[in-house]
This record gives C-alpha cells, structure tokens and sequence, in this order.
C-alpha cells in the first residue's frame, strides 16, 4: 500500500481493540466478538469464523485485518479474491506479538503507542520465583488443552506456569481426562474463555489439584490488555 489505510475492518478482537484505542478513526467494522473498547459503535459482521462477507465488502475497507488462527483461510482468500487486502498475524510467542503490533500499527499510520511501550516495560523482568507444572484446558466436552507453540503457554512460561503439554505433537491435543489427571500437573489453569470455566466448571473434574480461574482475555489476547496482563496473571496465579 502507498499510503496507510483509512478504512479497517478487524476480524479479531484483540486487534480490533488495538486499532480502535490507537488509532479510532479508521476502525469502520469488527466482528461480534470484538467487545473492547466497551461501548465500540462500528458496524458489526459476524463471528470470526463465520463473518458475513458482504457485511465486510459493504464497509468499504481498504484493509482487513484477521488471524491465521481465529479465522478461516476460505475468508480470507475469498476478501483478497474480491480486491481487498488482508492483514493475517500469526503470533505463537509474546516477543512475536509485540512485533506483529509494531507492524501493523505502523502499517495503520501509528508509531509506538503509549499501551505497547507499558506492554514491553510490563513484561521485560524475568521470572524467577519456583516453577510449577501445569495443565491449561480450553475446552471441555470433549477436553482440549493447550499443547506445543501456543502464545498463551509463552506467556504462562514467563509467569513460572509450564505447560505439561508443551512437547505434545499437536497445538491443541484432546486427551482424555484420565490421562489429564494423571499428567503430573501442580496446578490447573482454567480461562473464561473460550470455554467459560467457572469455580462450579471445571475444577471438580481435577480433585487435589489447585486451580486459578484467569482472564482469557489475559491470557490470550495480543494488545492494549497486554499492558495489565502480567499483574492481572500473577494475582490469580
């Protein structure tokens, strides 16, 4: 592109949240989901796996921006099809994540933004208290956890939390819960989302061990959250 967009459609709502406290003005749709900044008035185009695509072609946008992850190849390949450019990120890591936003808001027209620079500052002290083994389920029914490459293990790992899945083959495995049980975890890390974990959901599947309900949002957002994210773990954690 010679000149940064004036019109972006977000299909993640970390992203659309770090576009729309940066730089508002551009932000003219972002899916259901994207529900930061409170109060968001944009016009609206679905899920982000299933987004209306001639919702997204209506507003007219001279970028889009989604998740190699959170949205569908078919998407994105169907929007570029049609003219429009895409934006995919793709961070597994935190120090990935900080410079795929680098990127794109400097793509956007914004350089350095105060949230970014508390986000580097936040997260810049090693951890170096004791060590715990933990599980991090995501879903349940069936159960899915976190495995291998993932950026919400990354974060956990700079928090003294390892994953016991972290050498597993798969991204995201499907262990049954006896082996879950039996995988050698400290502690259980239960997210409100995707799944909603709650202290009545979840915890009762892992008798004896410890859990810690934490923030999804925290935990696997890539954005202005991430400025708070560390204080926000540690304190559940």
């Amino acid at each position: 592109m010679t000149r940064p967009p004036r019109r972006v459609v977000s299909l993640v709502p970390s992203l659309t949240e770090a576009v729309a406290r940066t730089v508002p003005d551009l932000l003219v749709g972002a899916t259901d989901w994207c529900v930061e900044p409170a109060g968001l008035d944009v016009l609206r185009v679905g899920g982000t796996k299933f987004p209306d695509l001639e919702k997204v072609r209506a507003a007219r946008p001279d970028l889009v921006l989604a998740n190699a992850e959170e949205n569908r190849r078919a998407d994105v390949k169907a929007l570029r099809a049609a003219g429009i450019p895409v934006w995919v990120t793709y961070p597994r890591t935190l120090d990935a994540a900080l410079t795929s936003l680098e990127r794109m808001l400097a793509a956007l027209g914004a350089r350095d933004p105060g949230w970014l620079r508390a986000a580097r500052d936040a997260w810049s002290e090693p951890f170096t208290g004791v060590r715990r083994r933990a599980l991090i389920p995501v879903w349940r029914r069936p159960w899915v956890v976190l495995g291998a490459d993932t950026f919400a293990g990354d974060l956990l790992a700079r928090l003294g939390v390892d994953n016991v899945y972290a050498t597993a083959p798969e991204r995201y495995p499907r262990p049954p819960l006896a082996e879950l049980r039996a995988a050698g975890a400290d502690l259980v890390v239960l997210p409100d989302e995707p799944y909603a974990f709650t202290a009545g959901d979840g915890p009762e599947a892992f008798p004896g061990l410890p859990y810690a309900l934490v923030s999804g949002r925290h935990l696997t957002w890539y954005g202005p959250s991430l400025a708070e994210a560390r204080e926000r773990l540690e304190a559940v954690l």
